[in-house]
This record gives structure tokens, sequence and C-alpha cells, in this order.
């Protein structure tokens, strides 16, 4: 049995949860793959009108994808098919035919900010930091496709902004520059939040939601997304890229060269 994710349906809510407290959520391959696996079978489920994101505990929804999992990378190939294989899940989770809510306290980093920027809501905590700090730990980069999703969300500005300064964004301004649906002050309540926005979503015409999903899915697809392979192998297969791993699983700050 896998013990890094808990699953429940009930009243026509499905909740999944990251369940890697100890390591502040941060995210294996597999769990990814669950999320995906989790929603293409409730997704076959009409008594299921709400999928609620989570992260246990309150100090992490994810804190990434986790470091470990990057040293086995040695070819281009393998960078190209990790963000194949990132890019193919979140879609999912995007074409899932309920509303997906992400109910988010504490760290929301790198894969787990990707992540909660594909829900449709983000019910956030006081708690929050938010952000994808790769430019001053990793050195690694987004893919072209998650670039633009956060792009759709906050705006080009916005997204500079964040992976040029690498800074993390609080819950004040999550819900000012449109990131957050809404704050919660206590990060214990942000689940609670959730399971009654959920709540009051699975009561309304289903048709009418999945119908609405569908159209603005559509009109994100129409704006097809250009190649990046030669942006993802070149970052990917850097000596900055392992510096950044090795750093950052040594607790040592990098020592970047460009190269």
């Amino acid at each position: 049995m896998d013990t890094d994710i808990i699953t429940e349906i009930a009243d026509g809510i499905a909740v999944f949860t990251f369940n890697r407290p100890q390591a502040r959520n941060a995210l294996k391959l597999t769990m990814y793959q669950a999320l995906a696996d989790f929603i293409t079978e409730i997704g076959r489920r009409e008594e299921v009108r709400a999928l609620i994101i989570t992260g246990a505990g309150t100090e992490a929804f994810a804190a990434g994808t986790d470091i470990a999992e990057f040293r086995s990378f040695t070819t281009p190939q393998h960078a190209i098919d990790y963000e194949a294989r990132m890019n193919a899940i979140l879609t999912v989770l995007e074409s899932a035919p309920m509303p997906t809510i992400a109910a988010v306290a504490g760290a929301c980093t790198g894969g787990g900010g990707a992540i909660a920027a594909c829900c449709d809501l983000r019910v956030m905590g006081g708690n929050l930091r938010y952000g994808f700090p790769i430019a001053r730990t990793l050195g690694n980069c987004l893919s072209i496709r998650n670039l633009a999703r956060l792009s759709g969300l906050i705006g080009p500005a916005r997204v500079k902004d964040l992976l040029f300064t690498a800074r993390l964004v609080g819950a004040e301004e999550a819900l000012r520059i449109g990131l957050a649906s809404e704050v919660v002050d206590d990060p214990a309540a942000v689940l609670p939040r959730a399971r009654a926005l959920a709540a009051t979503i699975a009561q309304h015409a289903p048709l009418t939601i999945r119908a609405t999903k569908e159209a603005l899915g559509r009109i994100a697809a129409a704006a097809e997304a250009p190649d990046d392979h030669d942006i993802v192998t070149r970052v990917y297969m850097s000596a900055d890229f392992r510096e950044g791993m090795e750093a950052f699983l040594g607790k040592r700050k990098p020592a970047w060269t460009g190269r």
C-alpha cells in the first residue's frame, strides 16, 4: 500500500492528499502518477462532483519534486522525458471533468506550485509561501507549457518577477494578483474551507460546470506552445544544474558558473 498518498471519496467529493509531511510533502514521480491515475479513475464516476488536492499537515502543500529523483538524469532524453511526463500529468489534472480545488497551506513550490496553478480554484492559508525559487536553488528551468500555465494565471510580468527574483509569494499578495481564489488565515482551516466550497459546487448543475470547464480548456489549448526541447536539455544537462542539486542536498550555497 502506498502511504505517500491518501485518497477518499465521500458525498460526491474526492480528496487526494500528498502524505510526506516529514519531507514537506516533496513529490516522488510515483506521487505525480498516482494523482493522474486517481483523476482518471474518478473521472469515470458521475457521482464525483469535485476534487480537492492537498498536502498532509499545515507546513507544506508540496515542496516540489524530490531532488533525489533528478540524480539519475545523465542524457538529454532523460530531461525531455521528465518534462513530457510532467506535462502529461498536469494535462490530466487540467482536463479533469469535475472542478478541482487546491487546498494550500505553507510551502507550495516547484512541482507543487505547478499542480496548484492547474487547479480551477485555490484556497490558501495565511502561512502560504508560493513560488519557483529554482534560480536560487537548483538552476533548472520550467517548461514552456508550465510557463504558459503560470502566465495565463498571473500574467507574464509577474512570472518574470517570481522566476528572476526566486522569491516566494505570501497569502496577501497571492490574493491580490489572482493566484489565490481566497485566503483563510488559519492554515488548519484551509482544508475545511475547501471542503465547504466543494460541497457548494457539488450542489450545482454538473452539465453547466463541465461545459464551462471544457470550453475554457479548448480556448487554452488553441494557443499551442512551441517546442522547447533545446532549452530544457541545455539547462538540465548543465554543470550548473548538477551543482545546484549537490548544493541543495549538501545544504550549501551553489556556486553558479553559467555553464
